[in-house]
């Protein structure tokens, strides 16, 4: 991915095939073909939080340093129906919708997207020391993944595996609502419970990092839901906002069909900006 910089904005220029091995697609979950895009995202470089915290449906959540995008949303619904509420967690649901080791898949127009830990963007990571970082949210806050400092403002205070506040039902489901017990299917088996983990609502906290010593507000990808943030805490930018009813990525024009399991595909370096 190319970082284009301006006095205000970076500019991510991406064509959202991963530099690390996917798996392959289409397969028995998924039956879409993985195809190069053509990704322009417009990221701030002064991310500011926002009064009101705004969910993050109808847009991309944010996008990783090799140009793939973060969307954790399936379009999958109880009863196909929308307006019910109850989305099915991609990554619980039975076959897991075709994910690879990477937890991502491809969407009708080819384009690769993670809905939990990139472990091919994480191969080099450490329990024992602070996530890199590995890429940007829709409202210019770094995204780290799983491992933080203990205490968010003393990088001495060791390492932690960072954790989210949500937790699931216990109980079953009332007569209204998906038969079976809460175990994950679907988004609304969670309740947010604060301080209940490391992290907010967002899957977020304040703190230092090793690429932002003074501090900065930054969400976290996690092995426990939500996995990847479903809210912002800050303003995404529109153009991270999703084309049509939700399915697609903005900017998701295929321009050809990558080798599977073959060698990761290369980009240009990216610059990181500091806020």
């Amino acid at each position: 991915m190319l970082l284009v910089l301006t006095a205000s904005i970076a500019t991510s220029k991406a064509n959202g095939l991963p530099d690390h091995n996917h798996g392959q697609f289409p397969n028995r979950g998924n039956p879409h073909r993985i195809s190069a895009q053509s990704y322009q995202f417009r990221v701030t470089l002064d991310p500011k939080l926002a009064k009101r915290i705004q969910p993050s449906g109808r847009y991309t959540f944010g996008v990783a340093i090799n140009g793939v995008p973060f969307d954790p949303g399936s379009a999958e619904y109880w009863k196909n129906d929308r307006s019910t509420g109850w989305r099915k967690e991609a990554l619980n649901v039975p076959g897991k919708l075709g994910m690879d080791h990477n937890n991502a898949h491809v969407q009708p127009t080819g384009a690769y997207h993670y809905h939990g830990l990139p472990h091919g963007l994480l191969e080099k990571t450490s329990p024992n020391q602070h996530s890199p970082l590995i890429g940007y949210a829709a409202d210019g806050f770094p995204i780290y993944a799983r491992y933080g400092y203990r205490d968010s403002d003393n990088p001495r205070s060791g390492i932690n595996e960072l954790t989210s506040s949500y937790e699931l039902k216990t109980g079953n489901r009332k007569s209204n609502e998906p038969s079976g017990r809460y175990d994950g299917t679907y988004n609304r088996d969670y309740d947010y419970r604060e301080g209940h983990g490391d992290l907010d609502e967002c899957n977020g906290r304040t703190g230092v990092t090793p690429d932002y010593p003074d501090g900065t507000y930054y969400y976290v990808i996690t092995a426990d839901y939500p996995y990847v943030p479903r809210c912002f805490r800050g303003t995404p930018d529109d153009s991270f906002k999703k084309q049509g009813i939700g399915r697609q990525h903005p900017g998701s024009r295929p321009q050809g069909r990558p080798r599977h399991d073959g060698p990761p595909h290369h980009h240009l370096p990216m610059r990181e900006p500091r806020f």
